[in-house]
């Protein structure tokens, strides 16, 4: 192969889809490909023409529109089109036309069908949803860096059974096999033919298909099984069953050996294969008195992120694992302060907002706080104890690697530190009047969860704020619009957006410009909708069922959110391995083209739902 088509071989091979075709079938590929040259302003192809190519942009801009002359995109280096007309039968709907002087690659239709029919990884990337490529380069990477603890990564599947397998023969009624589940203690069963395995029945599957669809108890268990089941070898490792259940959305993989079953993986052994260190921590929280001691365990969390991050945990398992630590170091610390100052004079509860009420802790978190006390709260009587105790706490908090809010929205400041009356009368002159003061104090505040005391009281609270918040549509549009005015760092041609200066220059703020524009949206779905829920993945699952989120626009944002935290966290890993401080600020080129491209899926997606937020509040009226 002569110099130049090497140097297109290596710049296809850097780009989707080119990057999932074996080297050999590219150059096969490189060398059928035609260069052509458009100048600005010329067209490409048409409405009604027959599209017999698929192109690359080698340099230059394409922008598409719609034959009513609307802006669909606009394609950059490394991106191709011309492949949605190949899929139609080479009906051409859009208009392509360079927007700039442009070097195009141009591949026959012949060679874009015939690798569809023989690569079934270079046809996945045309059929599968955005949320799909995103989930594939979440699984595709893997840490670099040498001395990575890779823990679970490299942990052997046979290890982590913990029991040797619970089968019957497929003949077996469901009742039979439904009682010795019960015996077994068991949430499937494997369901084998003369020792085979040929197929399993879940807890799932008998309430499913046999209890709600009526059918006979001795009904049998081969009729309702499933029988196309997923399974794994013994010496496969762990990250290939995470894989294996995030890809298939299963809960039980079975683990054979020449189609004899050894054993079942379900979430609840990976989950305690991955958390064991988190649990002990925990456990050494509760025994420790001193600030020195509760270091000891704060000092760890850097390491434990980065062990699951290269565990392949999930952002959001993560983040309530991280947070799980935060919430003990709190309690031990309220406890310690009431062995200091004595029982309190009345009830309260401890109030965790922002990232933490969410579940969402990362190894950079500062504390948000608040106390609910009682309505018998008296300052004359009760103040000097409660200013004493949440100094103590939020000072505890600071020393041991929780830093001070820089807004001071903490339990120490006694302006969140009231009665339930007066936390209701709070809420109530934020809905009323959504200046953007107190629009900022709401996107805090609309995020609690009760750590520590009496939780009755936060439960009378929280019911009052949803009722008033969903009921008040002038306020959800305030909230709405406020939502909607911090972007994701995605342009018009779909290039990042980076700082311009500063120390964190040529970079992308991944949680104020990625993650908390999701944590937003979904806090308006709540509130619109009148949701207990704190965690903005749950926020997002549960929204769809109260009509305020279709369920495409909630997977979509859900697998946006995971793919944005999740590259949040790699690279607060890799600074952490590196022995740097951890950061939310990220240089793109420390992904890959395949991660970037996800990433530019992801905000995408934020910019598309914040469109459909800002139409359905009507928000051009508050602008």
């Amino acid at each position: 192969m002569d110099i130049e088509l090497l140097e297109i071989r290596d710049f296809l091979a850097d780009h989707p889809p080119f990057d999932l075709l074996p080297k050999q079938v590219l150059e096969q590929t490189v060398a059928t490909l035609e260069i052509s040259y458009y100048r600005k302003g010329e067209e490409i192809i048409k409405p009604g023409d027959h599209c017999t190519h698929w192109y690359v942009v080698r340099s230059g801009a394409v922008e598409i529109t719609s034959a009513k002359d609307t802006i669909v995109a606009r394609q950059g280096e490394g991106e191709i089109f011309g492949h949605r007309a190949l899929l139609r039968g080479g009906m051409v709907a859009n208009r392509y036309q360079a927007i700039e002087d442009s070097l195009i690659y141009r591949l026959e239709a012949e060679t874009f069908n015939r690798l569809l029919e023989q690569h079934p990884n270079f046809s996945w990337f045309f059929g599968a949803t955005i949320s799909e490529k995103m989930h594939d380069a979440a699984n595709r990477s893997t840490p670099t860096h040498e001395g990575a603890s890779m823990g679970f990564f490299s942990t052997a599947v046979k290890d982590l059974l913990s029991r040797d397998a619970v089968s019957m023969d497929a003949g077996k009624s469901v009742k039979a096999v439904a009682q010795r589940m019960v015996a077994e203690g068991v949430s499937c069963m494997l369901l084998t033919k003369k020792g085979n395995l040929v197929g399993i029945l879940t807890d799932r599957d008998l309430r499913s298909r046999v209890i709600a669809a009526g059918l006979p108890l001795d009904t049998s268990a081969k009729q309702v099984m499933t029988k196309k089941i997923h399974t794994m070898t013994a010496d496969q490792w762990g990250l290939d069953a995470i894989m294996t259940m995030t890809r298939n959305n299963i809960h039980h993989i079975p683990v054979i050996d020449n189609k004899k079953p050894l054993g079942v993986l379900t979430f609840t052994n990976l989950n305690q294969a991955q958390s064991t260190s988190c649990v002990h921590m925990v456990g050494e929280i509760s025994k420790y008195r001193t600030i020195p001691e509760l270091c000891q365990v704060t000092q760890r969390i850097p390491k434990l992120i980065g062990q699951l991050v290269h565990s392949g945990s999930s952002a959001d398992g993560i983040g309530h694992l991280v947070t799980a630590v935060g919430d003990s170091i709190t309690h031990r610390l309220l406890q310690l302060a009431e062995e200091k100052f004595g029982k309190p004079p009345i009830p309260f509860v401890w109030l965790a907002s922002g990232s933490q009420a969410r579940q969402e802790q990362s190894a950079l978190s500062d504390q948000d706080n608040c106390l609910l006390l009682d309505d018998g709260y008296c300052e004359d009587r009760h103040g000097e104890y409660f200013a004493a105790l949440t100094k103590f706490v939020c000072d505890g908090l600071d020393k041991v690697g929780y830093s001070y809010c820089p807004g001071k929205m903490m339990a120490n400041n006694p302006q969140w530190r009231l009665s339930l009356k007066m936390w209701r009368k709070t809420f109530n002159g934020w809905i009323r009047s959504p200046d953007p003061k107190s629009l900022m104090f709401t996107c805090i505040f609309f995020d609690l969860r009760p750590i520590y005391g009496e939780t009755a009281l936060f439960d009378d609270l929280w019911d009052f704020v949803r009722r008033k918040g969903q009921k008040n549509r002038i306020y959800l549009a305030h909230m709405a619009a406020n939502a909607v005015t911090r972007h994701p760092p995605l342009g018009f041609f779909r290039n990042f957006v980076l700082i311009r200066g500063g120390i964190h220059k040529h970079t992308l703020d991944l949680k104020h410009n990625g993650v908390i524009p999701i944590v937003d949206l979904a806090r308006i779905y709540a509130l619109d909708a009148g949701l207990e829920a704190v965690n903005t993945q749950e926020r997002l699952e549960a929204a769809p069922h109260a009509g305020t989120l279709s369920r495409s626009g909630s997977h979509d944002l859900a697998d946006a959110l995971e793919f944005i935290a999740l590259t949040r966290l790699r690279h607060q890993a890799r600074r952490i391995a590196a022995g740097e401080v951890a950061d939310n600020f990220m240089a793109p080129d420390e992904l890959s083209r395949f991660e970037r491209a996800s990433l530019k899926d992801a905000f995408n997606i934020v910019q598309t739902m914040q469109a459909s937020l800002e139409q359905r509040f009507q928000l051009s009226r508050f602008r």
